[in-house]
């Protein structure tokens, strides 16, 4: 789910990793270099007082690029510092060279591979279910619930999105027609050509985290980055206050234009393309003519932004850190990747129900044919196995202060550098974002 800035000043691929094995990171992280590099980073009791009092006093904590000597980041010590740091339960371990996917895989049980059709439709009942109430309540809440309403809407019809996200992968029904069809429906009401989608996000899932041909959160160039003053400022507004909703900009770079795709793949892109047409074109006039403008954006436009914000922030958690590098091709290993370049995220039981448990998202990335409901098993079994190597979190403040206002434009050396580091003169909207958001994790 990410685009290339190249493509439009309103890109929407998170700014995220950088090539270099973690190991390299490690020669230019320590937790001393990254409490310079945060203004907001927490410490416990007195220090942390003594750090913020600092940082009150002074604006020198922008110092960030003294060379400190780095603490290896296959040290125990090291890893938990920076997990404390970024807001994570606990980052991996490098995993060896050595490793494959295909040793992650075979220790997998085959049951987590088995679809069960009762399954797959029980998904279904709880999104439409969900999803109808969350309309209900819509309708009926006073203008000051209306948010309430809106974030569970849009929570249940990001359901819908995973839904068809299991038929892309072919892990919702044994019946491919019926994948087809459930996954166009599915993706309907977000205005989401199905096709489309499938061909670019088969393509993440082949190339996770490789610098220039995975299709989903790309890191920000420096060449772009300096390419012209009105381009620099989109991308610091689209990398920092405008993350969480920066789907939007994929959504409409990546889907609708033809010249994106293979020959092969034009007639099936046409057919999606025809029905979230036909969707636009006949259902907002009937909810506009039926509701009127408001009932348009209280039923439709205030649910679909709140399915983004998920959309967005899913994606950017699953595969952004600041030491989760994006690796160039000759470089690039996929259990490496797949394993240790993929976070898994716990959120609140009510959205991991809603949302058919996608944030479980490790296994999902070790093999993509495992359906949703069989995630969590496969999880535990990978824990099990390959625990030490695993990059986790409970979603927290901190953790997404961290991939927005530290993640932003790729270094090959240090993964990533800040906006406000390159030029503090344009990025007051990461300085806005460091003194608005909380630093709790």
């Amino acid at each position: 789910m990410a685009c290339r800035l190249a493509d439009s000043m309103f890109l929407f691929s998170g700014p995220h990793q950088k090539p270099i094995r973690i190991q390299r990171v490690a020669a230019h992280y320590s937790p001393a270099t990254s409490f310079l590099k945060w203004d907001g980073l927490l410490q416990k009791g007195s220090k942390r007082q003594h750090f913020l009092n600092l940082k009150r006093r002074s604006k020198f904590v922008q110092a960030v690029a003294i060379p400190i000597l780095p603490s290896p980041l296959d040290t125990a010590e090291y890893r938990e510092q920076l997990a404390e740091n970024y807001g994570f339960k606990q980052i991996g371990e490098p995993l060896p060279d050595n490793v494959t996917l295909k040793d992650v895989i075979d220790t997998l049980p085959k049951e987590v591979f088995e679809i069960d059709d009762a399954k797959s439709w029980r998904s279904v009942l709880i999104s439409a279910t969900s999803y109808a109430l969350g309309l209900y309540l819509i309708s009926k809440a006073p203008w000051y619930l209306l948010p309430l309403a809106w974030a569970w809407t849009g929570t249940a019809v990001t359901g819908f999105f995973v839904i068809g996200h299991d038929c892309a992968h072919k892990s919702f029904s044994r019946n491919k027609l019926v994948e087809d069809i459930v996954g166009t429906l599915a993706f309907l009401p977000l205005i989401y050509p199905y096709e489309p989608w499938r061909f670019k996000h088969d393509r993440h899932h082949a190339k996770t985290n490789m610098l220039f041909e995975d299709t989903a959160w790309h890191p920000v160039w420096k060449e772009e980055f300096d390419s012209s003053p009105p381009l620099r400022k989109a991308i610091i507004f689209g990398y920092g206050p405008f993350r969480p909703w920066m789907s939007i900009a994929h959504w409409l770079i990546w889907h609708f234009d033809l010249k994106k795709f293979r020959p092969n793949e034009v007639k099936r892109v046409k057919i999606s393309l025809a029905c979230v047409f036909a969707f636009i074109f006949v259902g907002w006039p009937l909810i506009i003519y039926k509701m009127g403008i408001i009932g348009w954006v209280k039923f439709w436009l205030m649910p679909w932004l709140g399915y983004h914000f998920w959309m967005s922030t899913f994606t950017m958690v699953h595969h952004t850190a600041p030491h989760i590098p994006f690796k160039s091709s000759d470089e690039w290993n996929a259990a490496q990747a797949q394993l240790n370049g993929t976070v898994h995220c716990d959120y609140p039981r009510w959205i991991e129900i809603l949302c058919h448990d996608i944030n479980v998202h490790i296994p999902h990335h070790i093999s993509s044919r495992i359906p949703s409901y069989n995630l969590r098993a496969a999880h535990k079994t990978i824990q099990e196995n390959w625990g030490k190597y695993l990059n986790e979190a409970s979603w927290n403040w901190r953790l997404m202060k961290t991939i927005m206002t530290l993640c932003h434009v790729y270094d090959k050396e240090q993964n990533y550098v800040a906006f406000d580091q390159l030029a503090p003169e344009d990025s007051q909207p990461i300085g806005f974002l460091k003194k608005v958001m909380p630093d709790y994790a």
